[in-house]
């Protein structure tokens, strides 16, 4: 979360929020980050994790993110991805941005631009995948996410397999076992899961260890989102990924 009401009063549109595209870059990079808050505004969202309030941490912009990976791989002499998510295009388009266009643009401009290169680009939206499939052809690696079990029939990932090379599962939608990793597998699709956090663990689950034994060992999972990187690479070193 950041400090724009505080920082621009009187910025916000009717419903209380304030959006990126009502700000320039310079406004935006002006504003200051900390950790979630709950909603009611008291207390952290995860009072184990960094004290919200801390720090003097900034909004960067996609290539400034770009760059530091990139920068981070030449020194470290790593091969770290990105993966970029488009979202709510259908808003942004509303309101006159094509947000997919500018995100392929900009990892375009930075050297991610084939599927040979170490990126993803993920959205919500099937209509937008499926538009930027037509406009860029095969060379770019989409996903499509996926937070409902509607989206994740047989039917579903079928659809999604003529436009996306993944789908990135929540959790519940492939635990228990519904068949949504062997259906995803018989269409080609990569299963990237979200969001394994070890402080929000799912119900039924006693350990993160636990969790990421399901994923990994069980259900053979091709990638996770986290909140825990360096908890999740001991686990793969521990049984040897």
């Amino acid at each position: 979360m950041t400090d724009v009401a505080r920082r621009f009063p009187g910025r916000a549109r009717p419903d209380g929020r304030h959006y990126c595209i009502d700000f320039t870059l310079a406004e935006i990079r002006t504003l200051r980050v900390t950790e979630r808050r709950r909603k009611d505004g008291e207390g952290a969202r995860y009072p184990g994790r960094f004290p919200p309030g801390c720090g003097n941490f900034r909004i960067h912009a996609l290539r400034d993110e770009l760059e530091f990976i990139q920068g981070l791989n030449k020194s470290t002499g790593r091969c770290a991805g990105v993966y970029t998510e488009i979202k709510d295009p259908e808003w942004h388009t509303r309101h006159g941005m094509s947000l997919g266009d500018q995100v392929v643009s900009t990892l375009d401009a930075c050297g991610y631009r084939s599927r040979n290169d170490p990126f993803f680009i993920q959205c919500f939206s099937g209509p937008e995948l499926v538009r930027l499939r037509s406009r860029y052809g095969e060379r770019l690696p989409l996903v499509r996410l996926l937070d409902e079990a509607a989206n994740s029939t047989a039917a579903s990932l079928s659809a999604i397999a003529d436009y996306a090379n993944a789908i990135g599962a929540a959790i519940n939608l492939a635990w228990p076992d519904t068949g949504l990793m062997a259906g995803a597998r018989q269409l080609g699709l990569l299963v990237h899961a979200f969001t394994f956090c070890a402080d929000d663990l799912p119900a039924g689950v006693s350990s993160f260890d636990e969790l990421l034994k399901v994923f990994i060992e069980q259900l053979g999972v091709d990638g996770l989102f986290t909140d825990f990187p360096d908890l999740v690479v001991d686990a793969l070193h521990q049984r040897n990924f």
